[in-house]
């Protein structure tokens, strides 16, 4: 599989070749023969790939905020990287695609293998695309007229937001391609349609499409054109297709509007809005999201779940279908918006024709290579590899954030081998598999953990795959580094010990290890140091300063992500194992009671431990604090003393005799320490850095907080 990639760091766009995608649940894997470049849309993308930090800072005024917060709590340089981090992420360009359904996964019953179909896949050569984000296409519809469909259903929605009727008039401001659109299906709808533009010749297809035009850049007034073609009433409505800072769109489109008029912004403008133009006739302004319902809807879109037609006529879907028909029918002709074709392999001519070209509209991407071709699902990185015996060599299952910022950076400076990196979609494990050195990338993961090359697993997907793959990793004698949590269920759990007791067994045991890196950093084990003499029992205080996350977000379904208390807070339950080293007897939990303005209220939690040695301590969990409050806070009252730990930074000392504190320029969560230890088990044969029977326990009471929680 072949996609293009544009570096938001330094600009520039490039053909990356990867494993190609699987199909899995909900999802069809297409062979493309066509897409589409947005200009609008991918020409700011790629402009703000070449912008130096300070312009891309001005560009995103919202963004700068989050790092200077970010600062303040996790300190400079760990902000520094993570800006740098994000902006080394390649992004995937393209939404406009058309072509062949080659494989189906399961749950998908409306296409089959060989219909023609468009999608919102990228520029790749192989996609892979949820059943609520295709279409089929008619048969009298071409390949290049079906590309233009997911950007015209962009200005679609639009115009069901603005729900025009037939004689009324309309202006379109800024008639881009999804402008030209829009003119023509408001056309469609019997309306009348200013088009209001400083291209001319665009202003010349509009009049070809039957609008009547207006050229700001001739000094034409269009507050007065809009008002002369109301016949001095006003128009009925505004839609906003134009791209630019400016607030005079807005403006213009508020003083040309009648008496309760429809304003809908469809493209990116200033958005200064002048109360006395609104307020005097009542003016509706709305915002359009993208394609239509269903955008932005995990449920939706990833896990296939439709509106029923009752109650939502016109989804993402059927709006792609709606444009199909009028295409079809002949009330939307895209032919003459279609300014370039380039053949794929040769995109880097077509994006810089885009940035210095703003002329052009309908740039086509040709796909003529077999289909065949397409579909390896190994990809050599390197080649002339080879490894030492003595070092773990390593196959990665994920390449998601965590995996490529912290986990793989870190495993390299414990000094593994790395081997293959597998990810369902191909394109992240080619990224961070050569920059990290691996010698191959797949999307066969299973192939992968059968390798008899590779001794160690690292499993960082999302939550409800870990158990499945550190029983299918032990099952093959692997050594195995999950990243929290083990397992999100007390089934999964319990097939998980099955696994591994069995596979102790053999003559070479594998061994397990879970990311808990919180006991791994320096601070945390000075405290366990200090704490060592004490013999008494210990109280903990330990905050988690969470942050909200929205109800939709992977993390808060408990059938993916487990919930956040399964997902993150079981950091905490091990570090308070580990500096209690006693283990844990009772467990209680309070939850914040359900109320109607906080959708999730699981992740606002309170959890009390009793430890074997008489040891308590507290974990307050909490998502409805100040982003500015440190995340993570750790206080240890014993013997006389208090240890007090702040977002892994400054551990201080209150009472303590010997110790005063321990600061640090750099936030460590040891995450380097962590995968160390585990990798240094391996290669000196030593027992694995936590115990098996404690990341058993963790994980045990970790899930029945969680349940206790939920059946409160």
């Amino acid at each position: 599989m072949k996609q293009i990639l544009q570096d938001m760091a330094k600009g520039g766009s490039a053909i990356v070749e990867a494993p190609a995608p699987q199909a899995n649940k909900n999802h069809v894997v297409i062979n493309t023969t066509t897409t589409l470049i947005s200009a609008g849309t991918e020409r700011m993308l790629v402009d703000f790939g070449k912008a130096n930090l300070i312009d891309k800072a001005r560009a995103q005024p919202d963004k700068v905020k989050m790092v200077l917060e970010k600062v303040q709590t996790d300190g400079l340089m760990t902000t520094i990287d993570a800006v740098k981090s994000k902006l080394a992420q390649p992004l995937p360009l393209g939404y406009c695609n058309v072509g062949t359904i080659d494989s189906i996964g399961s749950g998908v019953d409306s296409f089959k293998e060989g219909d023609r179909v468009v999608s919102n896949g990228p520029h790749a050569d192989v996609v892979r695309v949820s059943k609520n984000l295709i279409a089929k296409i008619p048969d009298n519809v071409s390949d290049e007229e079906a590309a233009f469909t997911v950007v015209a259903s962009i200005g679609l929605q639009g115009i069901r937001l603005a729900n025009p009727t037939m004689g009324e008039c309309f202006v379109v401001t800024g008639v881009g391609l999804i402008g030209l659109l829009t003119v023509q299906m408001l056309r469609a709808q019997g309306c009348r349609v200013l088009a209001i533009d400083f291209d001319q010749s665009k202003l010349e297809l509009a009049k070809q499409f039957g609008a009547e035009v207006c050229n700001p850049g001739k000094g034409e007034d269009p507050v007065a054109a809009g008002i002369a073609f109301s016949r001095g009433v006003g128009v009925d409505g505004v839609i906003i297709t134009a791209s630019t800072k400016s607030n005079d769109p807005v403006t213009q489109a508020a003083r040309m509007s009648r008496k309760r008029g429809r304003i809908i912004l469809v493209g990116v403008t200033g958005l200064e809005l002048s109360r006395a133009d609104f307020y005097e006739k009542e003016l509706t302004f709305q915002v359009s999201c993208s394609y239509g319902p269903g955008r932005y809807d995990p449920n939706y879109e990833e896990k296939g779940n439709d509106y029923p037609i009752a109650f939502v006529r016109w989804t993402e879907q059927r709006n792609f279908e709606a444009i199909l028909d009028m295409v079809a029918g002949g009330q939307l002709d895209v032919k003459p918006l279609i300014s370039h074709r380039f053949k794929f392999e040769n995109a880097s001519d077509a994006y810089d024709l885009l940035t210095s070209d703003k002329s052009a509209l309908g740039i086509l991407l040709q796909f003529e290579s077999s289909p065949a071709s397409r579909h390896e699902k190994t990809i050599k990185l390197k080649t002339n590899v080879s490894y030492s015996a003595c070092a773990p060599v390593v196959g990665f299952v994920g390449a998601g954030n965590y995996a490529s910022r912290m986990l793989i950076p870190a495993f390299k400076n414990a000094g593994a081998q790395f081997h293959s990196i597998a990810t369902s979609g191909g394109i992240n494990g080619v990224i961070h598999g050569e920059k990290a050195g691996f010698a191959e990338a797949t999307t066969d993961t299973q192939a992968m953990i059968n390798n008899p090359s590779i001794n160690t697993i690292a499993i960082v997907t999302r939550h409800n795959s870990h158990a499945y793959f550190v029983e299918q990793a032990l099952k093959a004698g692997k050594n195995v580094f999950v990243e929290k949590p083990l397992a999100i269920t007390q089934d999964e759990l319990a097939s998980v010990k099955h696994a591994y007791y069995e596979a102790i067994k053999a003559e070479n045991a594998p061994k397990l290890m879970v990311g808990f890196n919180r006991r791994f950093s320096p601070q945390v084990q000075k405290m366990k140091q200090l704490l060592a003499p004490v013999k008494e029992p210990k109280s903990f205080i330990m905050t988690m300063n969470a942050g909200n996350i929205p109800a939709e977000h992977w993390t808060q379904d408990v059938n993916v992500g487990g919930g956040r208390i399964i997902g993150e807070a079981c950091h905490f339950i091990d570090l308070m194992r580990f500096l209690a080293g006693s283990e844990i007897v009772s467990v209680q939990a309070r939850r914040m009671g359900d109320t109607a303005a906080v959708e999730v209220t699981e992740d606002k939690a309170a959890i009390i431990l009793g430890f074997a040695d008489g040891s308590f301590g507290t974990i307050h969990y909490l998502a409805n604090g100040a982003s500015s409050f440190p995340k993570e806070r750790v206080e240890v009252f014993a013997a006389g003393g208090t240890l007090q730990l702040d977002n892994f930074v400054k551990l201080k000392g209150f009472g303590w005799k010997g110790f005063n504190k321990m600061n640090l320029w750099k936030q460590d969560k040891g995450q380097k320490a962590c995968s160390l230890a585990f990798i240094e088990s391996i290669k000196n044969g030593t027992d694995a850095p936590i115990s098996a029977d404690e990341l058993f326990e963790v994980a045990k009471v970790t899930i029945d907080i969680a349940e206790q929680l939920r059946n409160q």
